[in-house]
């Protein structure tokens, strides 16, 4: 992760939060008291955001002593402590819900990611997350996808080059978009990949006649029709499917042989695991 960029996530997020001050710790609590936390995970899941938890804990009080006693991406069960902290307790409840919201949701992206990444065991195909993120933090959503076992697609527009419906129309054609982009990445001297999203077999051929990619990708093809792409294809570029790919699917088109299956679900219809920050004695 860019530590910079993550540096300004949790700075903005704690600004948000905090605003000029905790005042319901403030009203209630001394403020030289001390205490300690543990985080409880109440559901079965993949653990995600224990670095980042630190982190938060870090930028709110350098002083606050972090015990991690799980690692990101093991697998966790209800009952299980996956660090303990120990403090100013207005430190601590400064960052609870910050350290909640991170791990709840990146825990919750990493478990799904997990199962969709079982469903291929035994196979070359690796699947893909996608740009459909929270705004603001798709970096972090990224990282829980990395650490459920998925592979990071580009991050933004910036470092990778795909050429979907939308552009390839605009341009004119695939063609077209194919060597307009080739000119522009020589002209502004940049080394970028190049995918092309296919939506039927007669875009694949003009995709293969045209060349100089890197990717191509399948969007909406059904299994048989994958299959016979990928032949086609041969092996001169790496493959891709997407588009309404379920759990129940995603292992028919990943035996067709494509070497990626792309998910938006992996990030934009998850459901958080269930942990809480406790006091302990």
């Amino acid at each position: 992760m860019n530590k910079e960029i993550l540096a300004q996530i949790i700075d903005f997020a704690v600004r948000e939060d905090i605003g000029d001050g905790d005042h319901s710790s403030l009203a209630c609590i001394p403020e030289e008291a001390t205490g300690r936390m543990h985080l409880l995970v109440k559901e079965t899941g993949i653990l995600a955001g224990v670095d980042l938890a630190q982190m938060v804990f870090g930028r709110i009080d350098p002083f606050v002593k972090f015990k991690k006693l799980i690692a990101d991406g093991t697998s966790v069960n209800p009952g299980d402590i996956a660090f303990t902290v120990e403090g100013k307790v207005h430190s601590l409840l400064k960052s609870e819900r910050l350290v909640l919201n991170i791990m709840q949701r990146m825990s919750g992206i990493a478990t799904v990611t997990r199962t969709y990444a079982d469903r291929l065991q035994g196979l070359k195909t690796r699947v893909l997350d996608t740009r459909k993120t929270t705004p603001g933090v798709r970096m972090l959503e990224k990282e829980a996808v990395r650490i459920g076992g998925g592979v990071n697609h580009r991050m933004g527009l910036y470092d990778m080059i795909m050429l979907k419906d939308n552009h390839i129309d605009f341009a004119g054609g695939i063609e077209k978009a194919i060597l307009t982009t080739k000119k522009y990445l020589k002209e502004t001297e940049r080394s970028l990949k190049i995918e092309v999203e296919t939506r039927n077999f007669d875009e694949l051929e003009q995709v293969l006649t045209v060349g100089g990619i890197d990717r191509i990708m399948f969007d909406n093809f059904t299994p048989e029709q994958t299959r016979e792409a990928v032949a086609r294809v041969a092996g001169r570029f790496e493959t891709e499917s997407s588009g309404n790919i379920t759990l129940d699917t995603i292992r028919d088109y990943a035996e067709c042989g494509v070497d990626y299956v792309s998910v938006g679900a992996l990030t934009h219809q998850i459901k958080s695991l269930d942990l809480s920050l406790k006091a302990i004695s």
